[in-house]
């Protein structure tokens, strides 16, 4: 089963520069960077802030800052995320609806959901590299990761079990819901080696999924068995695990890019980290709950 989360350098903004990592330290009052906001405009404001940065703190901040009309807020990332996790679900009815799971038609249908995953892939890729997030290249990549989706959970639902779907959607809510509230109510901490431990994990997970699917192939069966038995739950629940430290990381980034001013346009960025992760929870709490309703091949 497909589960890749290419996000794995999370954009999080401090007081010096546009993107930087977590657990910054403040500067000491001494510092000539107190008080600096990355997204004051012009070098030449930016240097009247530094020369004032003895000043009292209501007048250190003198260049002109981030306009507030256009600043990221809470309500541009919900209604951002709303419409990319949106155009993933209206696109994976569509697919199940269009693309019915049987005999006759099964190997179409596995082509077309793992086209749709590739260039699902490829384009999280181009987004990920690009300098500012592009909302139509994120939407184009909800729309063919929702086909996906689709095609998948028919699949589970056909010839696994009709409520695994049901149960890997509410597993990935409840997920969602338990790490924003731990993290709101600060049960868990984003700092730079939570960020260096998440990374790492999910590079060898990664790893060992793309080694179980070669042995796969090139073997017959489960491969190394990572996706079936004993090891499959604990695999899974790995994988889920690795999912909700995801999503730490994303709340992370949507507080900081509001906390100092980010452009209203990093709230797709947000949208996009956070789709990202719901797709790689469900997609892990599906093989998950198949495996635990007795099916022997990976969704």
């Amino acid at each position: 089963m497909k589960s890749s989360n290419p996000v794995f350098s999370r954009r999080v903004f401090n007081r010096n520069n546009s993107y930087a990592g977590f657990n910054e330290q403040k500067p000491h009052d001494g510092d000539s960077a107190v008080g600096i906001n990355p997204y004051t405009q012009g070098t030449a404001d930016l240097g009247k802030t530094v020369q004032n940065a003895d000043a009292p703190p209501d007048t250190q901040l003198a260049g002109p800052q981030q306009d507030s009309g256009t600043a990221m807020t809470i309500d541009d990332v919900v209604a951002r995320t709303a419409m990319t996790l949106g155009t993933v679900v209206l696109s994976a009815v569509l697919a199940w609806v269009l693309l019915p799971v049987d005999e006759t038609n099964l190997s179409r249908s596995y082509g077309i959901a793992f086209g749709a995953a590739l260039l699902a892939f490829g384009l999280s890729l181009v987004q990920t590299f690009k300098a500012k997030p592009l909302p139509a290249l994120i939407l184009a990549y909800a729309a063919f990761e929702g086909i996906f989706l689709g095609v998948i959970s028919s699949v589970a639902s056909t010839y696994i079990s009709p409520g695994v779907v049901i149960q890997a959607v509410l597993g990935t809510m409840a997920v969602f819901a338990g790490v924003l509230i731990a993290y709101k109510m600060r049960w868990i901490r984003v700092t730079r080696r939570f960020y260096g431990f998440v990374t790492a994990a999910a590079m060898g997970f990664l790893l060992l999924t793309v080694a179980n699917l070669l042995f796969s192939a090139f073997a017959g069966g489960d491969g190394l068995g990572f996706r079936s038995g004993g090891l499959g739950i604990l695999f899974g629940i790995v994988g889920i695990i690795l999912g909700a430290c995801f999503l730490a990381l994303d709340f992370k980034q949507v507080e900081d890019g509001i906390a100092h001013g980010a452009p209203r346009e990093e709230s797709w960025l947000a949208a996009f980290g956070l789709t990202v992760t719901l797709v790689w929870i469900y997609l892990e709490a599906l093989q998950l709950f198949s495996i635990l309703s007795g099916g022997d091949k990976s969704a």
